[in-house]
């Protein structure tokens, strides 16, 4: 039985001469699994959106959307509210109460539904997620990953039978996101939830995935299982480069027979092939005179209020003029608030900042945001103040007396023609990091700080920011990022750091940062270690297997 049909639905976002959906035909069935892909920008959140009416953007649609044989337009408020739910990208834009508990049953509480039911739902539901722990916190204590994981039961305790999800894992580390991910799978194989999710982590869910769509500029362009993908796709496509790891592997080292598509597959195909595997890859000497230190932290210490714990204590870095250096830790560990006292945003209560050997707080505010630095945060909407996109960018005219020529090259440089008259608020996640990015980078700062910029990116994406980031490098920018994206930061950084316990507890080249660990290493390290020593990414291990083919 079809729970959701789309028939024929296009959608017009207000001021637009295209439409960004065009002619969307799909039969989900009860209980499938579905993955929805694709570049940013291409319409999947605007698509996913037109399940839930209530937060159907502003525009012009046309076609229908039934929810098991009904318009969705005619169903009933209660069933509308309860039968379909919507986890976001950002947990802190969902809670709406100061308790975890409270927040758990508030969706019941909302339906009119009576105490004694709401107390045995919500024991249910808590025992289920294993929420009994932090069951009377308060919700502001809670980490990213606890947030996002009360989200999820707080609508399940209403008992949906479609759960629409975009991008939820999006600023979880590696660990509580794969966690997110098997409860996920628990809740599609044991209670029979048809599922929904747009995601960029594609190494975890394709292969729990039913049936994925792809789309590619407004319309469908695959519909199928996941282990059909590689062969679907129009060759060069730009969706090939986000398939993970063992099917990108299989794929650069023109593999042929059963496609991979797990680690567990990726290793035991690499294992079968003919090659040797002696090698390994040659790791930079350290240079330490190489450049100076542009910003370094000595023995810093903070905390938000006074009688907490300390956030940040015995926290020690030099960062050095045109270095790329990634900091990666689990969720709430203050990685947010080391960016924040590196920037002058947060004072610590000891230690020192020193931005070119002289103290950060004796900087005026003029110039140490208009000459010296900016911060990219982790929710770009901060920024956002303008009604249109071209508006946004025109502020910075006014403001920093940015030059016409320099916004038009920015805006052909982040490809944002076609958004110029879009509402901030109505672009995709990917989109609105990219616009957020270029308003910053018309004050052209000497160091540049970001809050996980790539939550929202398709591969493509982030690998135009990589381009733009390494572009910055080269003229001389210092580049310090906060990620979860450990693909991204194997990849692309000079320099890796792990933030633990207040502090960096471990820092290196990439190469021999992420070779040996469990889960904060790559995809294609886990599939290959075995065989090679510090191969790190897909390229590393097509490298040495073309070098050592028998």
């Amino acid at each position: 039985m079809a729970i959701v049909k789309i028939d024929n639905v296009s959608f017009t976002y207000p001021n637009e001469a295209n439409p960004i959906l065009k002619n969307i035909n799909l039969n989900i069935q009860q209980g499938e699994f579905i993955v929805l892909i694709g570049q940013s920008g291409c319409g999947k959140s605007t698509l996913l959106r037109h399940f839930k009416r209530e937060l159907r953007p502003h525009g012009s649609m046309t076609g229908n959307i039934f929810y098991k044989d009904c318009d969705l337009e005619q169903l009933t408020a209660e069933v509308a509210a309860a039968d379909i739910g919507y986890v976001f990208q950002n947990p802190d834009n969902q809670i709406v109460t100061d308790k975890v508990w409270h927040e758990l049953a508030f969706g019941l509480e909302s339906l009119g539904v009576d105490t004694s039911t709401i107390r045995r739902k919500v024991a249910e539901m808590a025992n289920f997620f294993g929420i009994q722990k932090w069951f009377h916190h308060k919700t502001t204590e809670l980490s990213g990953g606890q947030k996002q994981l009360l989200n999820l039961a707080s609508i399940m305790v209403m008992q949906p039978k479609l759960l629409l999800l975009d991008e939820p894992t999006s600023q979880l580390d590696p660990i509580a996101a794969l966690e997110f991910i098997q409860t996920l799978h628990r809740l599609n194989r044991e209670l029979g939830i048809t599922i929904i999710l747009i995601e960029h982590r594609l190494e975890e869910v394709l292969p729990l995935a039913d049936r994925v769509f792809i789309m590619d500029e407004g319309s469908i362009l695959f519909d199928g299982p996941p282990k059909e993908i590689l062969n679907s796709l129009p060759e060069k496509h730009a969706m090939i480069t986000a398939l993970p790891a063992a099917t990108k592997i299989f794929h650069l080292l023109n593999g042929t027979g059963h496609i991979p598509l797990t680690i567990r597959e990726g290793q035991r195909w690499l294992q079968s092939q003919q090659y040797t595997f002696s090698q390994s890859l040659t790791i930079p000497t350290k240079s330490q005179n190489k450049t100076d230190i542009v910003l370094e932290a000595n023995d810093v210490a903070f905390r938000y209020e006074k009688n907490d714990i300390d956030i940040v204590h015995h926290f020690n870095l030099q960062v050095r003029e045109g270095e790329f250096l990634t900091i990666i830790g689990g969720n709430g560990t203050g990685k947010s608030t080391v960016l924040s006292i590196l920037s002058g945003l947060q004072k610590p209560y000891h230690g020192k900042v020193m931005l070119l050997n002289k103290a950060l707080k004796k900087y005026s505010n003029k110039q140490l945001y208009h000459q010296y630095l900016t911060l990219l945060p982790q929710d770009p909407k901060t920024l956002f103040v303008q009604k249109t996109v071209h508006q946004e960018l025109d502020d910075m005219v006014r403001l920093h007396k940015v030059t016409d020529e320099k916004v038009q090259e920015t805006i052909q440089l982040f490809r944002l023609t076609h958004l110029l008259n879009r509402h901030p608020y109505d672009l995709s996640g990917g989109e609105q990091q990219k616009l957020a990015l270029a308003k910053l980078l018309l004050i052209e700062p000497k160091i540049l700080l970001l809050d996980e910029p790539t939550k929202g990116l398709d591969a493509h994406a982030k690998e135009e920011l990589a381009d733009l980031l390494k572009g910055l490098q080269a003229k001389g920018m210092t580049i310090i990022m906060v990620t979860h994206d450990i693909e991204f930061s194997a990849q692309h950084s000079n320099r890796c750091a792990l933030f633990f316990d207040g502090s960096i507890v471990s820092d290196g080249e990439p190469r021999e940062f992420y070779s040996g660990n469990n889960f904060y290493t790559t995809a294609a390290h886990r599939i290959s270690r075995d065989l090679l020593s510090n191969a790190i990414t897909c390229e590393d291990v097509v490298t040495l297997c073309q070098k050592t083919y028998v």
